[in-house]
């Protein structure tokens, strides 16, 4: 069999194993995405493959570089990418794809035990509020919404058709009177 007749057989398999998995995600008909544990999990990661043109008897590539992955040290990414490619080496020239998500699913703990969560969302925020620091206030009080006395809304109901829509017109300019105050240079 071809590379391409494997990569067909391969993708036809995954989307039925994997139909209504809400971790795995089809990015391309070459490169799936697969989320190793439960949203909210801090140890949770996720994992993008893609295949090459003479997939599977050449590796895949192995990708740790998603948003995702943000809370993530390189050093444990490193690690995980390095037990990844060993399960490779033993899987080469076999549709693997399956196989690496499951094996990063029954070994989450293991390639997780050295991970401490960085925590890239304070840094940022620290960064935003140094460079910037007229923007964290006035965007709490864009939040709030204005509150109107019952008069102030009555007043408003009535310029408006009790829908909220202003009528027709209501900021057409009266030409002669705007022709009269300007003066026409017709005129001189």
């Amino acid at each position: 069999m071809s590379a391409n007749e494997d990569q067909e057989m391969e993708l036809e398999a995954l989307r039925s194993i994997y139909e209504g998995d809400e971790s795995f995600r089809e990015l391309s008909p070459v490169s799936f995405q697969y989320r190793i544990g439960e949203n909210g999990d801090p140890k949770a990661f996720l994992i993008e493959i893609s295949w090459t043109e003479s997939y599977p008897q050449t590796p895949p590539i192995i990708s740790m570089n998603a948003f995702f992955n943000n809370n993530i040290s390189s050093a444990v990414k490193q690690s995980i990418l390095a037990k990844l490619q060993e399960a490779v080496a033993a899987n080469l020239g076999t549709a693997m794809t399956y196989t690496l998500f499951e094996y990063a699913k029954d070994n989450k703990d293991q390639f997780m035990e050295n991970h401490n969560p960085v925590n890239s969302t304070t840094t940022i925020s620290n960064i935003i509020s140094i460079e910037t620091p007229n923007t964290a206030p006035s965007s709490k009080k864009k939040d709030k919404k204005e509150q109107l006395s019952k008069a102030q809304k009555r007043k408003l109901a009535d310029k408006t058709d009790h829908k909220g829509e202003l009528p027709r017109g209501w900021n057409w300019v009266d030409v002669v009177k705007h022709l009269s105050k300007t003066g026409s240079k017709d005129d001189e």
